[in-house]
């Protein structure tokens, strides 16, 4: 721990990192924006219940585009570019008109605009922040991981309360122009510490006991497909019970907690953001992740009949071990193949996590039976703790890992 106090240059832009991801994780409160916007615009909440999954896809597209941008133009302008794409975003979201000629065509704005390039521009300027984290530490990588994504995870939190208090005071366009101006300026003060360290290309070597694989030569390895593998299945628990959480209250027995719910879950993922990579600095990167895949899984098949607080427990459960998650796998991926390349091969792995959001809530709609649903949602969590024993077997027999 002292050897993290001593490196201040280090600290100065993990937590000009961690600020600048509070504000990013702005793009994540669209639950809050959807009855609002529908309002504002006339339309039904579901003509617009999409948004989000676009926001989520290319976060995920951001993230990989972003990895590769980094080795071209480096960290500081990705992140400059990705903020100020967010910016962008919300600032075109709030010139759309209400009552256009087309209803169509307003909705296809705001997916183009909040969704598509706020996402994009999120998932930029995230990769370039926690790739970043990592170099400054490279032997307190679960820390820097820890710190970098859990205000991340925080900002909804924060910003949901506050953005409710401005759509009562304002009109909805307001809100979004007040929002790109704070994030644009929050952006333009901070993007500049986000440099690499000069000996950064030495301590990616010196480090890790391995190779520093480019994204070509991991994405034809075993280890990257475990690892791709076991997110994809992993985090499907959460994407699938999120967007039916307060139903779900309802109908067993916790209505009076299903608005706290929402916040117990911002909190339990923050967390989880920052515990988990923590701990497994102390007992290592596979056997972290082995353990809250497990949890996951067991509190998707608790889910059968859960009722009550033992539900609100379970979900809270699987809020942070989905937090968890987020803060592991980028620390998982460099342990594996190394810290120089970090940004395009994390990128890659995170495509699993975008299947995810995308194909498993769609599957396991067409489940009618809940119970049914939660079985099956417990089985793939627990095939993505088999992948995950099939890695440390792997690492086992080469020795490849670094913990």
């Amino acid at each position: 721990m002292s050897s993290i106090f001593q490196n201040k240059q280090g600290l100065k832009v993990l937590v000009a990192g961690a600020v600048l991801q509070l504000f990013l994780g702005i793009i994540y409160i669209w639950s809050v924006f959807k009855a609002p916007v529908s309002v504002f615009y006339g339309w039904e909440p579901s003509e617009v219940g999409l948004t989000a999954s676009f926001m989520l896809s290319f976060f995920c597209i951001g993230i990989l585009v972003g990895g590769k941008m980094q080795m071209t133009i480096g960290v500081k302008f990705t992140t400059l570019i990705g903020g100020l794409l967010v910016s962008a975003g919300m600032l075109a979201t709030s010139l759309i008109p209400a009552g256009m000629p087309s209803p169509q065509a307003s909705i296809f704005l705001i997916y183009l605009f909040y969704g598509i390039t706020g996402g994009f521009g999120v998932g930029m300027a995230y990769n370039a922040i926690i790739s970043t984290a990592q170099k400054w530490f490279p032997q307190n990588r679960g820390f820097a991981m820890g710190v970098s994504v859990a205000t991340f995870g925080f900002s909804t939190v924060i910003f949901a309360p506050l953005v409710e208090i401005l759509n009562k005071t304002f009109q909805l366009n307001v809100t979004f122009m007040i929002l790109s101006c704070v994030f644009a300026t929050i952006t333009l003060l901070i993007f500049g510490f986000i440099k690499t360290p000069q000996h950064d290309a030495q301590t990616a070597t010196s480090q890790y006991n391995g190779k520093q694989y480019t994204f070509t030569e991991m994405i034809i390895t075993r280890r990257f497909y475990y690892i791709f593998l076991s997110i994809m299945f992993g985090t499907s628990v959460f994407f699938v019970i999120n967007p039916d959480l307060k139903d779900l209250a309802f109908d067993r027995g916790a209505a009076s907690f299903a608005t706290l719910l929402v916040m117990f879950m911002g909190i339990s993922n923050s967390l989880g953001r920052l515990c988990v990579p923590m701990l497994s600095d102390k007992i290592g990167r596979e056997a972290a992740g082995i353990t809250i895949l497990s949890a996951t899984a067991l509190g998707a098949f608790s889910l059968c009949f859960a009722q009550g607080v033992v539900l609100i427990a379970i979900v809270v459960v699987v809020s942070f071990c989905y937090g968890g998650i987020a803060g592991l796998y980028p620390v998982l991926t460099s342990d594996n193949f190394g810290i120089k390349y970090i940004g395009s091969n994390y990128g890659a792995v995170m495509m699993g996590f975008m299947i995810s959001a995308l194909v498993f809530p769609f599957l396991l709609s067409l489940i009618e039976n809940q119970f049914f649903r939660f079985v099956m949602l417990g089985s793939l969590a627990t095939i993505g703790v088999t992948f995950l024993v099939l890695l440390k077997i792997a690492n086992s027999r080469k020795g490849t890992t670094v913990t």
